[in-house]
């Protein structure tokens, strides 16, 4: 599987949350550099949760903003963080039980939920923050 490469289409012009982008697709790009993973790694489990971890803290972070700025599609926003949050627990019991197809299924999903959230959902609020005064 291709590394994501990250170029200025991924950026949505407030540098807080293009660091936290960045930080997100390094953790992916981590796994998917690793060709020895299995369900029972503690490689997957350790970036699972890390990467778990970590998106809650951004997810935050954008919510607040939307929250602060009175963005107009804010709960669609937050269904699609819940529903990633989902998954990933999902994930994580999947792991817990074995099941030996978690690895290539994680990675998929990771990549393509983050590249599309990002370069679709995430950029529906570009202007808008930028409209607002938010770098």
């Amino acid at each position: 599987m291709e590394k994501i490469i990250w170029d200025e289409s991924f950026s949505v012009g407030i540098q807080e949350i293009d660091e936290q982008h960045k930080e997100l697709v390094r953790m992916i790009n981590k796994l998917i550099g690793r060709e020895d993973i299995s369900v029972d790694s503690e490689t997957i489990s350790d970036i699972l949760n890390e990467m778990t971890q970590y998106a809650g803290y951004h997810f935050q972070t954008e919510e607040q903003y939307m929250i602060e700025y009175d963005y107009p599609d804010y709960l669609s926003h937050k269904k699609q963080h819940t529903e990633f949050k989902k998954k990933t627990v999902a994930f994580c019991l999947d792991t817990m039980s074995y099941k030996e197809t978690i690895p290539k299924e994680i990675l998929t999903y990771l990549k393509t939920w983050l590249v599309h959230h990002i370069l679709k959902v995430d950029m529906k609020y570009k202007s808008f923050f930028k409209e607002k005064g938010l770098r």
